[in-house]
């Protein structure tokens, strides 16, 4: 998850902006295509990291990231503090 918030952040100079997209995209792509009991697993992985997360942003990132990429159709209210 944090190559994927990397390369979603990292600035143009950085990494290519066509090569963070389609490595994004492939990620994407692999995780929408796990069986329903490894998605609701890693659903849940991603949950519970976010839960326990003290950086804002690495917490936000990881709470949107299933909506964003595909997983879920609707991004839940966030649990921010």
């Amino acid at each position: 998850m944090d190559i994927v918030r990397f390369l979603d952040s990292c600035e143009d100079d950085e990494v290519d902006p066509d090569a963070a997209v389609r490595v994004i995209e492939s990620v994407s792509w692999v995780l929408t295509r796990l069986p329903h009991g490894q998605r609701d697993r890693f659903l849940t992985m991603l949950a519970d990291l976010a839960a326990v997360e003290t950086d804002p942003g690495r917490r936000e990132f990881l709470e949107a990231f299933p909506f964003a990429c595909g997983l879920l159709d609707e991004q839940p209210a966030t649990t921010s503090n």
